[in-house]
């Protein structure tokens, strides 16, 4: 594989600014959110001072009570390109990404981490990327480049060796499967069948094997990850993690036998101008 590494079940509140035309946004910054509130306002200023191109940016919550629902609706004036989506398709980031995504207005989205700001630097070279043709650009700590900081060891331990063995045994075009940040094109998250149990953020590994495996064009910018500074509350347990990743571990491994068997084409991928 080659690698470019350059409804009725959402409430929604709009916020939207006349300049930006919703028919013609590029991007959707999609923020799964739970009690994020000191983060939303970070969060906010920077993403906003960074990307050039018409966005909108969707904080999703499941909770009303949800302290990012008041800091949100405080800053609406501020930034009106923000919107509040109510997920209510059920529990954990793969039902707040369905949520988001059937309501984002861009051609493409960017799955984002609200106690992430180090990231944001990668924006630009993550739209470069999709405009030359990605379909899936995926942030990665493990290349040249990336780092990650700070954090559970054992997590980081076992995200560095679940990537490592992904690389390997997959051959994969992504050198870092597991982490959230993601951007796509919006029409890509529709074809791909995302069956992944709300457990953390596994639904990141699954749409990445799949991509993969469904020979989409791929590729990855290097990012410095901070792991929580402020607020918010993490929904890492070690356990449930493990089990869901290695279910999906096993299941692109058997798949990958198929794949081969049928000669399906390989995903094709692509790094920033920097890498060449």
């Amino acid at each position: 594989m080659n690698t470019f590494t350059k409804s009725k079940s959402t409430q929604t509140f709009h916020f939207m600014t006349p300049k930006q035309n919703s028919d013609s946004l590029v991007l959707t910054v999609l923020v799964p959110v739970r009690n994020e509130g000191v983060n939303i306002k970070i969060m906010l200023k920077v993403l906003n001072g960074v990307i050039e191109v018409p966005h909108e940016v969707l904080f999703v919550y499941d909770h009303p009570e949800d302290d990012s629902i008041e800091v949100a609706n405080s800053l609406k004036d501020q930034f009106p390109n923000t919107r509040l989506i109510h997920n209510q398709l059920g529990p954990g980031i793969i039902n707040a990404l369905r949520a988001g995504v059937n309501d984002s207005k861009g051609e493409y989205v960017l799955i984002f981490a609200a106690d992430e700001v180090g990231p944001v630097l990668a924006i630009d070279d993550m739209l470069e990327l999709m405009n030359e043709g990605c379909d899936l650009v995926s942030c990665t700590r493990y290349a040249h480049g990336g780092r990650r900081l700070g954090g559970s060891k054992i997590g980081h331990m076992l995200s560095w060796l679940a990537n490592k063995l992904f690389l390997y045994a997959f051959k994969s075009s992504l050198s870092d499967c597991t982490t959230g940040i993601k951007m796509f094109r919006k029409s890509l998250f529709n074809e791909i069948k995302l069956e992944s149990s709300p457990v953390g953020w596994a639904v990141a590994f699954e749409l990445s094997i799949k991509a993969q495996l469904q020979g989409y064009k791929l590729g990855e910018v290097p990012i410095i990850s901070i792991d929580r500074l402020f607020g918010g509350e993490s929904t890492f347990k070690l356990g449930p993690w493990f089990v869901e990743y290695l279910k999906w571990f096993i299941w692109g491994l058997k798949n990958l036998r198929k794949g081969k068997s049928q000669k399906s084409p390989p995903a094709k991928g692509c790094l920033p101008d920097y890498y060449e």
